[in-house]
């Protein structure tokens, strides 16, 4: 599959096929989103809302939620905020979602099947990561949802005047639902 993917890329740039989502860093409607990686929202999202290319920044994880206050999607927000001039962030769960209701007792026995290491995985908790808490989902999506509003919005270093709300997408309609 990657060679296919390669071969598309070569393509696609011999045939300048870039042009048409040629746009700069800054985002024209000074949005950031943070949604889920699901397939569905690839497209969907941008569709249901009216975005093109160079609108908005888009950061996806598992379950559009911020788990811990200084990881990666909270950095990010941090630098469209102060760099790219973002003055409205939008927190997109959607309906149906994988992260709702994943249990970690069976990721880590499916690592373990796929041929991670005991010693791994003891060597992770050994270190203080609390791989139950970290590898669980959630119960309720507009509850995670709410919960990363909160920490986004009342976090030390998030600017005060920005405004951040949470949402729920349905994913097959795109209908959006503000909580």
């Amino acid at each position: 599959m990657i060679n296919e993917i390669l071969s598309h890329n070569r393509k696609f740039v011999e045939e300048k096929g870039y042009e048409r989502f040629l746009t700069d860093k800054y985002p024209n409607k000074r949005i950031a989103i943070v949604t889920c990686m699901d397939t569905r929202l690839v497209e969907l999202l941008p569709a249901a809302l009216g975005f093109k290319n160079g609108d908005v920044k888009i950061i996806k994880n598992a379950g559009a939620t911020i788990t811990n206050p200084f990881d990666s999607t909270m950095r990010s927000l941090l630098v469209a905020v102060y760099e790219l001039g973002v003055n409205e962030i939008m927190i997109i769960g959607h309906t149906e979602c994988g992260v709702q209701g994943m249990d970690s007792k069976e990721m880590l026995h499916a690592m373990k099947e796929r041929g991670i290491p005991e010693e791994n995985i003891k060597l992770m908790k050994h270190c203080g990561i609390d791989l139950d808490n970290w590898l669980h989902g959630f119960d309720e999506t507009s509850e995670a949802i709410n919960e990363t509003v909160d920490l986004v919005r009342n976090h030390p270093l998030m600017a005060k005047d920005v405004v951040v709300k949470g949402y729920i997408m349905h994913s097959v309609t795109g209908e959006l639902t503000q909580l």
